[in-house]
């Protein structure tokens, strides 16, 4: 990323922590800031959140490690990154209409990790996130090792957690990613 993509991106940042103090309650932008500067390796991760719709922001800081956790808090299922079936292996068993990519090697190539079923929830405690979308889930292996992969909504006021193939894929399920910087 050129200097000016990383202070075109910090500011995109800045003003949606601004915009959305209730997803950070006392968390200060200056030191925010001053830990993005120091770890620029993780702009290029929030870049392509962004560019891909996640709309990444902070919801939560570690104060042990110092971490800051950035989540897609777009309203919708990220756009760029539906249509996407779970993990490599998936793709490669469908024989016809394969989709594009996979979820596991998209997340991986942009250095974020899915958002774990928990991480889901805790999201939706912030809004109304997947009204008319979904969002595939971090799967645990006894699952996947069965064929299945889980993904999440929010419908009738409540989040679903749901379990598909995960070879299947759709226009509107994508995946949400967290990033630690």
């Amino acid at each position: 990323m050129s200097a000016e993509q990383q202070e075109e991106l910090i500011k995109t940042l800045q003003t949606r922590f601004e915009k959305n103090m209730k997803r950070h309650n006392g968390l200060d932008w200056t030191d925010l800031q001053t830990r993005l500067e120091a770890n620029s390796d993780k702009l290029w991760s929030l870049y392509e959140m962004e560019r891909t719709g996640g709309e990444p922001d902070v919801v939560a800081h570690d104060n042990k490690t110092g971490e800051y956790f950035f989540y897609d808090c777009a309203l919708e299922s990220p756009e760029g990154r539906r249509s996407l079936c779970y993990d490599h292996e998936a793709l490669e068993s469908r024989k016809k209409f394969k989709p594009e990519n996979n979820v596991m090697d998209v997340a991986n190539a942009m250095g974020i990790e899915l958002l774990t079923e928990e991480q889901y929830r805790e999201l939706q405690q912030l809004g109304n996130f997947d009204t008319k979308t979904s969002s595939w889930v971090k799967t645990p292996s006894d699952i996947r090792k069965l064929g299945g992969a889980l993904f999440c909504d929010r419908r009738y006021d409540t989040v679903f957690l749901y379990h598909n193939g995960a070879e299947s894929y759709y226009a509107a399920r994508g995946f949400r990613g967290v990033l630690r910087v």
